[in-house]
C-alpha cells in the first residue's frame, strides 16, 4: 500500500484572487460593450476570458476552524489545508472536507466473557480526533466506520484480559477502572494509528454481569461480604477478650483457673459475636428453705 503522509498544500489568499476575478469580469464586460464579440479576434479573447473566469470560481474555498481540506489533483494527493479562512487553490482539484474536531464514540453494550469465563456486559466511550488527514482519507476506506469497529474489537479484547472482580486485590474491571481505561486507550490508539487518529481518552461507561448469571453472582458477592464482616467481628471480639483477661490478671481482681477462663472466653465471644442481644443470667446463690 502506498504510504501517504499529510503535507501542506499550495494556496493563495482568497480575497486577493477574488479581486483578480472581479477585474477579469469587468474586463469581459468592457469587451462586450465596446467591441463586436460575435466575430473577429475580440470574440475569441472574450470567450477565453469567460472560460478562465468560470474556471477560477472553482478554486475558492472557505475553511472553518478545526476543519481541513484535502486537495487531490487528478488522483494525486497534493496536500492539505488546515488554516481557517478564505483561500484559493488549483480549481481543477478535488477538495475533500475532513473535520479536525474532537469526536465521542459511545460503543454499544457488548456481551463478552471476562478472564474467568464469566459472561459480562461492557460498554465504553472513546474520545478521538483526526491528526493526519491524508492517512484518514487514503489509508482506510471510511475512517469513521473504521474507528467504530476497531474500538469495539479493542473493548472485547480488553474484557478477556481482566476478571470482572478480584478477591486478592489484583487488577479487575470493577476495581481498577483507571488502569483498565488507560490500557484500553493504548490498545485503541495502536489500532487507529494507521488511520491518523489520536485517542484522547477512554472510559468504561457500563459494566455488569450478564442477566443469566447476575442473580447468582449477586448472592456470591453478598456471601463474600457477610464472610468478610464476620471475620472482622471475630477478630475484634478475640482482641476484646484478650484485653479483658489481661486487665483482670494485671489488677488481680479475680483469680481464674483454666476452666473458668475457658468458660469466660466462651461467654464473652458469644456475647460479642452474636447477632442478637444477649440476655445475662445472674447467679444469686442457692436458697435453702
Amino acid at each position: 500500500m502506498e504510504a501517504i503522509r499529510e503535507k501542506r498544500s499550495w494556496q493563495l489568499n482568497g480575497f486577493f484572487m477574488f479581486g483578480v476575478f472581479l477585474i477579469l469580469i469587468y474586463w469581459e464586460w468592457a469587451l462586450a460593450v465596446n467591441f463586436d464579440i460575435a466575430k473577429g479576434l475580440q470574440a475569441g479573447i472574450w470567450w477565453i476570458g469567460l472560460a478562465i473566469a468560470c474556471i477560477m470560481l472553482g478554486g475558492f474555498i472557505v475553511v472553518q476552524p478545526n476543519e481541513a481540506r484535502v486537495i487531490v489533483f487528478f488522483g494525486k494527493y497534493v496536500g492539505s489545508i488546515s488554516t481557517s479562512g478564505f483561500s484559493w487553490v488549483n480549481p481543477l482539484t478535488l477538495k475533500k472536507k475532513v473535520s479536525l474536531r474532537i469526536h465521542n464514540l459511545n460503543s454499544e453494550t457488548l456481551k463478552v466473557n471476562d478472564l474467568m469465563g464469566n459472561p459480562i456486559e461492557i460498554a465504553a466511550v472513546v474520545v478521538w480526533r483526526v491528526v493526519d488527514t491524508a492517512k484518514a482519507l487514503f489509508d482506510v476506506e471510511n475512517y469513521q466506520q473504521f474507528v467504530k469497529i476497531q474500538c469495539e474489537t479493542a473493548i472485547r479484547t480488553l474484557a478477556t484480559q481482566y476478571p470482572y472482580d478480584s478477591e486478592d486485590k489484583k487488577e479487575s474491571l470493577r476495581g481498577s477502572q483507571s488502569e483498565v481505561s488507560e490500557n484500553l486507550r493504548k490498545q485503541v490508539q495502536a489500532r487507529l494509528e494507521i488511520a491518523g487518529i489520536e485517542v484522547l481518552e477512554t472510559r468504561i461507561t457500563h459494566l455488569a454481569y450478564a442477566p443469566e448469571i447476575a442473580q447468582v453472582m449477586l448472592r456470591r458477592q453478598q456471601a463474600e461480604a457477610i464472610i468478610a464482616a464476620r471475620k472482622r467481628i471475630v477478630e475484634g471480639a478475640v482482641g476484646m477478650v484478650e484485653i479483658a483477661l489481661n486487665m483482670l490478671g494485671e489488677k488481680k481482681i479475680i483469680h481464674l483457673d483454666d476452666e473458668k477462663k475457658a468458660t469466660m472466653i466462651n461467654n464473652l465471644l458469644v456475647a460479642l459475636v452474636s447477632e442478637h442481644e444477649v440476655t445475662p443470667v445472674l447467679n444469686t446463690g442457692t436458697l435453702y428453705s
